[in-house]
């Protein structure tokens, strides 16, 4: 089958069994599953889901939440994939290409991410301005099918400048420190060393992770609006004198969850 035939296939198997037409989608990174909770819909296991992955991280439940939050109609990722997982770029972006399927037309994606402007400190949440593809991998790479977008998608403005004062609004409104800079995406899942953090400062780098680039790219593929947002887990490594670990990155999920569930419900009512 074809990727158009699979995500066809995928979209006929979940429409029947959705409360409502989703038109934002939420891709929640490791730790911030929390905000699922909020949403009054279906639950969805991936391994119930025809060509859909499994997560395999800790802190990423693997569902499909679908439903209404803050009075909206969303569908949200519970946990995503990474090609460090051993998934194909196609794998990882499936959901999103599912998403403009069923009819979301705005992508909030979320990460953990290692901070590494040293004005940052774990805890805070920076909205992405832009990113840097240090994956060198490319999920359009192939055959172009022009019913799922254009063979040269513009990279200009990956990160809606509107969505992003949108976000600076609400944050202000809410009392809410907000960030911002450049992603840089990585493959993983071996942290960085501090010569690659030293380099990443010096190419413009303010925050570091394994995720979301290929997604953005392929939601800008398909016409969806994106609003990305970080959340600071941990300084990148050589920053601080100790030892990365993923343990650290879900105490900080955890401590801020607050603050970002009232960052995102908000961002959503605003839509």
């Amino acid at each position: 089958m074809s990727l158009y035939e699979r995500i066809e296939k995928v979209r006929a198997f979940l429409a029947p069994k959705l409360p409502v037409r989703p038109k934002i989608g939420l891709i929640l990174g490791s730790g911030l599953g929390v905000m699922a909770d909020e949403v009054e819909g279906v639950q969805i296991p991936y391994g119930e889901i025809p060509d859909f992955p499994v997560s395999t991280v800790e802190g990423h439940d693997g569902k499909l939440v679908v439903g209404t939050l803050r009075g909206k109609p969303v569908m949200t990722m519970k946990g995503r994939f990474h090609a460090y997982e051993g998934y194909s770029l196609e794998q990882v972006t499936f959901p999103v290409r599912v998403m403009k399927a069923l009819g979301v037309d705005t992508l909030i994606v979320t990460n953990a991410a290692g901070g590494i402007n040293t004005d940052f400190r774990p805890g805070d949440l920076m909205l992405i301005r832009d990113h840097l593809n240090l994956t060198f991998r490319n999920p359009l790479i192939g055959p172009n099918d022009e019913r799922l977008g254009p063979r040269f998608p513009d990279m200009s403005e990956a990160y809606d400048r509107g969505l992003r004062e949108l976000a600076k609004d609400v944050a202000a409104k809410l009392g809410i420190s907000l960030r911002e800079g450049v992603y840089a995406g990585l493959l993983g899942p071996s942290y960085e060393t501090p010569a690659e953090i030293r380099m990443l400062r010096t190419l413009g780098a303010d925050a570091v992770g394994m995720s979301t680039v290929p997604e953005v790219i392929v939601a800008r593929h398909a016409s969806i609006r994106v609003l990305g947002i970080s959340c600071i887990s941990n300084m990148a490594a050589g920053i601080l004198p100790q030892p990365l670990s993923h343990a650290e990155v879900m105490e900080t999920a955890e401590r801020v969850k607050d603050t970002f569930r009232a960052l995102v419900g908000g961002i959503v009512e605003a839509l």
